[in-house]
Parts: C-alpha cells; sequence; structure tokens
C-alpha cells in the first residue's frame, strides 16, 4: 500500500542531510529497532526520539542548540526508514480491518487534546483565552473530496508534530500521561501515534494544522500516501486560537465520506458517549410562516359568498398561514446521550436506566431487572446489564453470534461482537455496556482471548448476571420472574448443562411443571419442602408434553401415593436434570434425581408389609415372568414384577445407564444423528408386569391349560402395545394394526375361523387354476379336506357393552 511511506517516523532525516544520514553508526540503529519492537508490544523502554535521526542523548542537545540558534527555514522535508515503512503497513492493515473506524480514532485523540486542555488549564487559566469552548467539529465539502476535524485542544508545536505523528506505540498523549503520573491524572486515551495513521485508510493525503498555547506560530503538517517524505512548514493561514485541525483528501472509493449523514451513523456507533461535545456541519431545514395565497383566496370567496347570501357587506379575511423551510448549513451536536454508567447508582433514577435500555439496544419494553456496578482496583471497568422484557425473535439459535454486549474502551465504543469473550452463550440474552479503562483501543479477538483483564470482567458480569436472576425470582409475586422464565428458561437450563462452576446456583433458578403444579411452575426447594418425611429423591418423567406424562404408566403409583413427579416437556430438561444429578447445597442433605421410566425404582414409603406382598407376587408370577421372557427373546433384557403400576399391566424400562424412550426419540430426530452412537446409548428395554392386571392374569391362566400358542399372541401384542405407552416406536407399524384390527373384527362378531378358511380355498383355487388340469381319478383322490372349525363359546354381551352400542 501507500501507507508505507507514512508508517514511521523513526529513521527520519532532512533531505538535505542524508549524507549525516548515512554516517549513522550501525550499531544505534540496530539499537534503537530492539527499542522499537518492545514499544510495539506495549513496553517502551527508552524514549524514542522519531522524527529525527537517531542519535546520541549529547548529539541531540547539540542540534537543538543548533535549531534554537537558527533560523527555522519555510519548509522542511523528512525521510522515513524503509524498516518502519513495512511495520507500518502491517499495523494498519492487522489493526483496522475495518476502515470506518479510522473516525473513532481521530476523535478519540481529540478528545485527548481536549482533556489536556482542560487539566492544564486548572492551574493555568490562561491557556483558554481566545476560545473557551472545548468542542470536536467535524465538517466535509464534496466537491472537493475532503473531511475535516477539528478540535480546539492543547494543539501542537513544531517540535511536537515531529514527535507526536513521528511515533508509533508512543505519542504526546502517553508522554503527557508519564508526566502527569505523579499527579493521578490517568483519563486519558491511549495511543496517538497508531490512531493517526488509520486516516490513510480513507485518505491520498492528510494535511494536519495545529497550534499551541505556548507558541505564537500555526504550523502545518503534510503528508501523501506513498510519499517517503512529509513537510512541516509555517502554516500561512494561522487561524486557529488553539487546537488542531486535520483534513483529510479522500480515497476515490472513500467518497461517502463526505456524506453528514454517514458521519452522523459513525459517531453515534463509535464516539456517542465522548465526554466533549461533537457537532457536525449538516444540513438543515428553517421553518418559517408566509401567506398561502391559494388558500387565502379560497377562504375569502367563501366569505363573499356567504356574505352575499346573508345580504352582509364582505369583509377582508384573516390571510391563510402555510409554512416553508429554508435549508441550510449549520452546527449540529451528535453526542447528547450521556454515559450514565460513569455516574454513581443512586445518582441514576429507573427511569433513565429504562431509557438508556431502549435506545441503546432498540428495544420498546422496560427491561424486567438490571444492575449497575463500578469494579476498582488492579483493574477498573464499570458496566450496566439488564434481562430484556421480551425474548429476541432469533433467539432460537444459540450458535448466531449475539450483539447483546457493548465493549467501550474509555467511553468509546470498540465493538458488539465480543459478546463470546465476555460472556457465555448461555447468557446472550443478557444486554449491557462495559466501558474498561485497561484494554487498548485497537483490541482484537486475539487479545481478548488472553488478556487476564478479560477473564476478570467476565467472570464479573457472569456473576452479577446470576445475582440479577436470583433478586428477580426473590420477588413476592414472582410474576417478572415468570415473565422471564418464559422468555429464557431454555438459556438457564442450557446454563446448568454447560457452566459446571455455576451449576448449582442456577439449579435454583430451574422451573418445572409437577403433578402437584401442573398448572403452573415449581422450584426444586418447593418440591423438596413437599417431599414425603421418607423420601429421599426427586422424581422426574421426561415426555414431550404434560398430558403424556400424566398419562405415563411409569408415574401411576407415585401419583396415586401422594408422591411429586416432575414433568420434563421441554427437549434440554432431560439433559439439564442429568447433568445436575443431585440437588441440594449440603452433601448429607442432597437429593438424588430420578428417572421414574429407569429401571430399578423403589418407593422409599415402602412398608414391610408392601415389601413382603411384592416377594409373594414376584414368586406367584414366576411362570408368566420366564415364559415372556422366553417369548420375546433378546427384545427385552428381563422381565419382572412391578410395584408402580395401577392400571397398566405393564410397561417398559430402560436400562440405569442408558437412554431413556424420550431421550431416543429426541436423538432420532436429529438430523446429523450418529447411528453408531445412538445404538451404543439406546438403553436396554425390561418389562415390567402389573400382577394384579387382567391380562397378566389371563396369560398365567393360558400357561396353567397349556395354551402356549394364544398366550405367545397376547405377549406379542402386549409388547408392542407396551412400547406405545412408554414411549418408545414400534418396530412394524403395519402389523401392529392388523393385530389390532383383528381384535376389532372379533369384538365386532366376525367369524375369523370363517375367514381363514375362505382366504385358504381362494388361494388353493388360484393355484389349481394356474396348474395343468389333472386326470379325473387324481381330482377326486387330491381333493382337500374341510377344515373343521373349531366351536366357540359364545359370548354374553351386556348391555353396557362399549361394541353392542356400536
Amino acid at each position: 500500500m501507500m501507507l508505507r511511506g507514512l508508517s514511521s517516523r523513526l529513521g527520519q532525516v532532512r533531505a538535505n542531510s542524508g549524507a549525516q544520514s548515512a554516517t549513522r553508526p550501525v550499531p544505534a540503529l540496530l539499537q534503537h529497532r530492539s527499542s522499537l519492537a518492545s514499544a510495539l508490544l506495549g513496553g517502551v523502554s527508552a524514549p524514542l526520539l522519531p522524527g529525527r535521526p537517531l542519535l546520541s542523548s549529547s548529539s541531540v542537545a547539540v542540534r537543538a542548540a543548533a535549531t534554537e540558534a537558527a533560523p527555522t527555514p519555510a519548509e522542511e522535508t523528512f525521510t522515513y526508514q524503509a524498516e518502519v515503512d513495512r511495520l507500518m503497513d502491517i499495523i494498519v492493515n492487522s489493526l483496522y480491518s475495518n476502515r470506518e473506524v479510522f473516525l473513532r480514532e481521530l476523535v478519540s485523540n481529540a478528545s485527548d487534546a481536549l482533556d489536556k486542555a482542560r487539566f492544564l488549564a486548572v492551574t493555568d487559566p490562561s491557556i483558554m483565552a481566545g476560545r473557551e469552548e472545548l468542542e470536536i467539529r467535524i465538517s466535509a465539502d464534496k466537491d472537493k473530496g475532503t473531511l475535516t476535524i477539528e478540535d480546539s485542544g492543547v494543539g501542537m508545536s513544531r517540535e511536537q508534530l515531529l514527535s507526536n505523528l513521528g511515533t508509533i506505540a508512543r505519542s504526546g498523549t502517553r508522554k503527557f500521561m508519564e508526566a502527569m503520573a505523579a499527579k493521578g491524572d490517568s483519563n486519558l486515551i491511549g495511543q496517538f501515534g497508531v490512531g493517526f495513521y488509520s486516516a490513510f485508510l480513507v485518505a491520498d493525503r492528510v494535511r494536519v494544522q495545529s497550534k499551541a498555547p505556548e507558541d505564537s506560530k500555526q504550523w502545518l503538517w503534510e503528508a501523501a500516501a506513498g510519499s517517503h517524505q512529509y513537510t512541516i512548514r509555517e502554516d500561512p493561514v494561522s487561524d486557529l486560537v488553539r487546537g488542531t485541525r486535520i483534513t483529510l483528501f479522500l480515497k476515490e472509493d472513500a467518497a461517502e465520506m463526505t456524506d453528514p449523514v454517514r458521519i452522523t451513523r459513525l459517531i453515534k456507533q463509535y464516539s456517542q458517549f465522548i465526554a466533549f461535545p461533537i457537532k457536525v456541519y449538516s444540513p438543515k431545514k428553517e421553518p418559517r410562516k408566509v401567506i398561502d395565497e391559494e388558500g387565502t383566496k379560497r377562504k375569502q370567496e367563501a366569505a363573499d359568498k356567504k356574505a352575499e347570501e346573508k345580504g352582509e357587506p364582505t369583509k377582508q379575511v384573516e390571510p391563510v398561514m402555510k409554512t416553508e423551510y429554508d435549508e441550510g448549513w449549520d452546527w449540529r451536536l451528535e453526542n447528547e446521550n450521556k454515559p450514565i454508567w460513569t455516574r454513581s447508582p443512586k445518582d441514576v433514577s429507573e427511569t433513565a436506566y429504562n431509557d438508556f435500555f431502549k435506545t441503546t439496544f432498540g428495544e420498546f419494553l422496560d427491561p424486567l431487572a438490571h444492575v449497575h456496578f463500578n469494579v476498582e482496583g488492579t483493574i477498573e471497568f464499570s458496566a450496566i446489564i439488564y434481562l430484556p422484557g421480551m425474548a429476541p425473535f432469533e433467539q432460537q439459535n444459540m450458535m448466531q453470534r449475539s450483539k447483546s454486549i457493548k465493549l467501550y474502551v474509555k467511553r468509546v465504543f470498540i465493538s458488539d461482537e465480543f459478546d463470546e469473550d465476555l460472556m457465555p452463550r448461555y447468557l446472550s440474552f443478557v444486554k449491557g455496556v462495559v466501558d474498561s479503562s485497561d484494554l487498548p483501543l485497537n483490541v482484537s479477538r486475539e487479545i481478548l482471548q488472553e488478556s487476564r483483564i478479560v477473564r476478570v470482567i467476565r467472570k464479573q458480569l457472569v456473576r452479577r448476571s446470576i445475582e440479577m436472576m436470583e433478586e428477580l425470582a426473590g420477588k413476592e409475586g414472582g410474576e417478572d420472574f415468570k415473565t422471564f422464565w418464559d422468555a429464557f428458561g431454555r438459556q438457564i437450563k442450557y446454563g446448568v448443562v454447560e457452566d459446571t462452576e455455576n451449576r448449582e446456583r442456577l439449579s435454583k433458578l430451574l422451573r418445572f411443571q409437577s403433578s402437584k403444579s401442573e398448572d403452573g411452575l415449581t422450584s426444586l426447594d418447593q418440591y423438596v419442602s413437599r417431599m414425603k418425611p421418607k423420601q429421599k429423591s426427586i422424581y422426574w418423567m421426561a415426555a414431550d408434553s404434560v398430558q403424556s406424562a400424566r398419562a405415563a404408566p411409569f408415574v401411576e403409583a407415585m401419583v396415586a401415593k401422594g408422591i411429586e413427579v416432575l414433568y420434563l416437556t421441554e427437549p434440554i430438561d432431560e439433559a439439564c436434570i442429568t447433568n445436575l444429578g443431585k440437588y441440594g447445597s449440603d452433601k448429607e442433605t442432597q437429593y438424588e434425581l430420578v428417572d421414574v421410566s429407569k429401571e430399578g425404582i423403589s418407593l422409599d414409603e415402602e412398608g414391610e408389609e408392601e415389601k413382603a406382598a411384592a416377594e409373594a407376587a414376584a414368586k406367584e408370577m414366576a411362570p408368566v415372568v420366564d415364559f415372556l421372557k422366553k417369548s420375546l427373546g433378546e427384545r427385552v433384557e428381563k422381565v419382572t414384577v412391578s410395584n408402580r403400576l395401577l392400571d397398566s399391566p405393564c410397561a417398559l424400562v430402560t436400562s440405569k445407564f442408558g437412554w431413556s424412550a424420550n431421550m431416543e426419540r429426541i436423538m432420532r430426530s436429529q438430523a446429523l444423528g450418529d447411528a453408531r452412537a445412538m445404538e451404543y446409548m439406546r438403553g436396554r428395554k425390561i418389562m415390567e408386569i402389573n400382577p394384579k392386571h387382567d391380562i397378566i392374569a389371563g396369560i398365567k391362566t393360558l400357561l396353567q391349560e397349556k395354551d402356549e400358542d394364544r398366550a405367545r399372541d397376547l405377549a406379542e401384542l402386549l409388547y408392542e402395545t407396551s412400547l406405545i405407552t412408554s414411549g418408545f416406536q414400534v418396530d412394524s407399524p403395519k402389523d401392529y394394526a392388523s393385530k389390532v384390527f383383528t381384535l376389532m373384527k372379533i369384538a365386532l362378531g366376525y367369524d375369523i375361523l370363517s375367514e381363514a378358511e375362505e382366504a385358504q380355498m381362494i388361494q388353493a383355487a388360484q393355484a389349481a387354476a394356474a396348474a395343468p388340469a389333472p386326470a379325473a381319478a387324481e381330482v377326486v383322490a387330491e381333493a382337500p379336506k374341510r377344515p373343521v372349525a373349531t366351536p366357540v363359546d359364545a359370548e354374553v354381551v351386556s348391555e353396557e357393552d362399549p361394541w353392542k352400542k356400536m
């Protein structure tokens, strides 16, 4: 790029002193190269004098004395060192990927100069003489293709122009900060040299006019992109009382920067919270009242007609006025919003917080809660974070990059694309601003990822966000928290999965429906307060809806005995509860979270009599258990007698360390699911039978009568039906439907044996028609015998039977 010629000022010499530069000793050059590298890394160990030849301190003193004695030439030309040319080219292209930030950098530098002027005026009020205002003015000339940024700060003398504009990673601001460090003034923004050269991202040529209060002359610095030289001379215009004016001669592809609307947008994006007024020379329309001739004429005609009808003399009516606008140009203040985070929280009203939230983030509802805090010490920053009043429409996409946290450095907007570095994904809905005093203006993602400052900021933001939600949950009535949970509850559940450090605190915010609060939501603390005296576990059932969970066979006995069961109806719920594992801060009173659809559930309140009855039932049903396992084979791992079924004949539970039926259904629906992982994680099915149910008793009777065929048919149908009631998918829906249709025909009184006989005869006839005709004797000999139907006892149908009503 053409920026190389302007990239650095470390080896500049006058054009007419080339011989002196050529005789410069090599060791001194090497020494200053290492100093430059140290400066770029933020650790300047020795002051550099860019803009001057690299000489010893004594040489500098001699040259300074000679300069004072000799008259200053009308114009001086300086040359850059080639090594630093390339270095500046890298800096501009690496640090500023978005060239719009040039305006942010120049405005920040102007703010520095104004800060200096205000500080120095405390001890020397004469600095403000002739121009009391501390402000920044920006104007553009579309015809000339120029953009001008002017401030009324301290300005620069000739030597300061040489030093400040010839420095990388060090500037007049930094030097001023070092000088004022003993006085405790550190509220200045960083590195003028780097920021200034961002101007060449949009400009072919840059002109700097500046006047310092202590200097009677105004100086002009000028350089062009691509040139290896720049000039400094006394400015013949000399119209500045104090301050600096930077004029950018824009590149052809940067012509849009002359549009006042574009400039205003950039100011509001990056610099709206700068402490000093920023004024843009913009077009405006001045209203003025003029007489509407047509309207007055119509009004007069109407009045004359009315007077004529009444026979009265006509009168002159008042003229009709209209508003016209005269277009003109004037200075307009563009940063009226004040950074409320710099004020004490007790001095900011609730209305001010709400208005700031709506204006900054484009919201139309008041936030549910907010917290304003300042962190001081080795690391300093201020922040305001909000819980929005409603969820954004795109919140379902967890992978989409959010722009909820706006990062500022010394009230200068840096970016809103660092959310992942400042907040975990599950808190992406929290909106706020963070203003750091320690981060550099040219902060990048790499700097953030490696910065200890950012880690401290992130930890504080997460802690304060959780505290804000806990406070909202503790408010009386709970309507605000209910609104919050409806909008952002899924993110909190995701946080339980992701954030192991804050998992315990987040678990107290969880809310679910349950068998005792189906219409509302309950917390885990409320569940624990309603537990049975001997209950040691928190029971939960995952399903796709509350109705499905309530109708599941696993919860029948529990609900009947008054044991509360949580109903988990969202896809994230099961993963959340599984990762939580146990609930309770005290290890002695921790409660295990138990899935009622898994094996090995033993109700804590069972007495000795119930346990004895269960053992007797298991012994009695041993033949049925063995037969069902033999009939179903590998489809079930084992068959057991259940103590948690009341109305259902059986249920299929899963092994303790596999997926539940609900999780298996969720994983099946994944577009990019791994079939191998599904086969590995799918839980083994265990059939639990209800010994008191009529169907189980009927199978036992069939086994006693040695009718294993009918018992096997019932076992098949029982298994496939229990797949549906337990939340699994039937392997062959068509075969299962055929069995159900057959049962429906039997219930309607059809003779299934006759239908089978007719189907068999039709099939035989079709086969005979296709075969060659046999001899008559063979036909007689091979005539099939007519099957004899097994007599079936007639079933007595009562008046209440639903099939009869059909």
